[in-house]
């Protein structure tokens, strides 16, 4: 029985389908960005949402990139309350995700980053002058610390990291590694759904409802995309000793999503000489979806106040329970 399946799992590898990956392609026309879509250099369109002040110019602008399976309405309830105190905010759905062209496929993190870059330099253009911060929530944080380590980095005034996505191949188990290895190698098109496992990302009921009904929210993932995000996940864990951008890092205590393990490693990670440029912040009733859980708004206080002065203690302290729990890890 063992040679049998020994001599299987060898003809499985041998076998193995390539991954499908799909990058951007050559720059065949100017970027340029309206309020409905981003449109890129290589012809992709990505839909866009934008929350403006009404009356008045935007006293400050975030860029915020979204999680992984979802798309630019997860800022919606989040936009709107920041829009009230003159916050223009804009989102696009990443490549692979929401209304894109090959929704499913996974881009590739240099394509994530690209795409980016480009959104930053064309809505920092309609807005010379204003403070401009980008926001990157689960894996969206993973894009942005990526980015913001790397090559050129957008010069932005701040960075807020909500549960970034650094759940890295480090600090996994290692027979979850090996799934995902063999798998992604043997079935890449597999879709698989979390349905059953009991992990619950939001303790907002109503919004995962509301998510489960969403046909833009992909609920069946491919088990290359998964492969794609952990490899990000990887990239972005590493990238963290690199990390020195003003920044408020953003983490709920009862995240099921990202473990704890992997955002305290991070969080001791971040540089030395960048500590008092960098704010962390720990929610004990927090979930995944910080910016969605029913104590969102104590969250989106917490934000803006930052924005308005990053020196000043947070509303909610959340910035010193961090400080307390990070020195029990220690």
């Amino acid at each position: 029985m063992a040679r049998k399946a020994l001599a299987s799992l060898t003809l499985m590898t041998l076998t193995a389908c390539a991954p499908t990956i799909i990058p951007a392609g050559p720059q065949i026309t100017a970027p340029r960005v309206t309020d409905q879509a981003l449109y890129t250099g290589d012809g992709m369109t990505l839909s866009l949402r934008v929350w403006a002040p009404k009356d008045e110019p935007a006293r400050a602008v975030i860029l915020a990139l979204h999680g992984f399976n979802d798309y630019s309405n997860a800022f919606s309830d989040f936009a709107g309350h920041v829009r009230e105190q003159g916050m223009a905010v804009y989102a696009y759905d990443q490549r692979g995700f929401g209304e894109t062209e090959n929704r499913g496929i996974w881009p590739g993190t240099q394509t994530l980053v690209d795409d980016l870059k480009t959104a930053y330099a064309l809505l920092a253009a309609r807005h010379p002058g204003i403070p401009f911060y980008l926001m990157g929530e689960s894996m969206g944080g993973a894009v942005a610390l990526v980015a913001m380590t790397g090559e050129e980095p957008p010069p932005v005034d701040g960075v807020i990291l909500v549960a970034p996505a650094v759940w890295g191949r480090e600090t996994m188990p290692w027979y979850q590694k090996a799934t995902l290895w063999a798998v992604s190698r043997t079935l890449p098109g597999l879709k698989l759904s979390g349905s059953g496992l009991g992990i619950r990302a939001s303790d907002n009921i109503n919004m995962l409802k509301a998510l489960s009904r969403d046909p833009l929210f992909i609920k069946e993932t491919r088990v290359d995309a998964m492969r794609g995000i952990t490899d990000l996940m990887d990239a972005a864990l590493e990238a963290t000793p690199e990390f020195s951008a003003p920044a408020l890092v953003l983490y709920g205590e009862k995240d099921e999503i990202i473990p704890s393990e992997a955002t305290f490693l991070m969080w001791r990670r971040l540089p030395a000489d960048a500590r008092e440029r960098q704010r962390l912040a720990l929610y004990d009733n927090g979930f995944h979806m910080l910016l969605r859980d029913v104590q969102a708004e104590t969250v989106w206080r917490d934000i803006a106040a930052w924005i308005d002065d990053p020196a000043a203690p947070l509303p909610s302290e959340a910035d010193a329970y961090a400080r307390a729990a990070l020195a029990e890890q220690e």
